[in-house]
């Protein structure tokens, strides 16, 4: 089942929309502020974020700029709710790497189309990328799979070779946004902005996707432990990445071997 959490302050529109999507067939987790949403996020890893702006003890753009930092909810669609809806404000969230934005009130129609737009959207990448993950194990790889990758994974956007160039260099390392940003010289705001702008993708998504192929190619072709190839690829936990692999391929990294 789809699961949606819901951050907003206000009880009234939190039920609201929690009764709206269960109605619909979701199952909605709900949080009543930005820091429990965030731990909320980390626990259940939802399919979709939705989140007010104003709220007590962290607003929307805290919460939104934690989760992006962490690579285990980088991916998360996430969809701003605010009564604010001025050019300056909806650019903000925006840039901040939100994925819709919707002003209130809205419809519970047109909560429910941006919900299935974006879930459509994620669902778009994560098939594009299970296609070229095949393709990077079915091309003439070397030992380290690094120059097929290369050609696959990382779309060619001239504007952004130093970054992918990076990513390519450190993905089996503890890295994400802001050691990207410093690589490149950017700000890790401006960076977002510029990457998902060009690719429709976040920074983690590309280090994501980059560790995945090595992943795949490792369990196909070597012996490696599972947490023996967690490790080389730069998981710092084990169920770190158990999770993002079931994020990505629906099934486990010894079920994937096994098939």
């Amino acid at each position: 089942m789809t699961k949606i959490l819901v951050i907003e302050d206000e009880t009234e529109s939190r039920d609201i929309f929690l009764d709206s999507l269960e109605a619909e067939g979701f199952e909605a987790i709900a949080a009543e502020n930005g820091l429990v949403g965030i731990q909320q996020a980390q626990e259940h890893l939802p399919d979709l974020v939705l989140c007010d702006i104003m709220m007590p003890e962290l607003d929307g753009y805290g919460v939104l700029n934690t989760l992006r930092q962490n690579p285990l909810t980088a991916t998360i669609p996430f969809i701003f709710l605010s009564a604010k809806s001025s050019k300056t404000e909806v650019r903000q969230g925006m840039k901040l790497g939100a994925d819709d934005y919707l002003t209130k009130p809205s419809t519970v129609e047109e909560l429910l189309e941006a919900i299935a737009t974006r879930l459509e959207k994620q669902a778009t990448v994560r098939n594009w990328y299970t296609a070229q993950s095949q393709s990077v194990e079915t091309s003439n790889i070397t030992d380290t799979g690094k120059t097929a990758a290369l050609h696959f994974i990382f779309p060619d956007c001239p504007q952004l070779s130093k970054v992918f160039d990076f990513i390519e260099a450190n993905y089996d390392q503890s890295i994400g946004l802001d050691e990207v940003a410093q690589a490149v010289g950017y700000s890790p705001a401006y960076l977002t902005s510029q990457v998902k702008r060009l690719t429709g993708q976040t920074v983690n998504r590309w280090i994501v996707a980059r560790r995945m192929a090595e992943v795949c190619f490792l369990l196909r072709e070597t012996d490696q432990s599972v947490n023996q190839i967690a490790e080389a690829v730069g998981y710092q936990t084990e169920g770190h990445f158990f999770r993002q692999f079931r994020q990505y391929h629906g099934t486990t990294p010894q079920a994937w071997r096994e098939a």
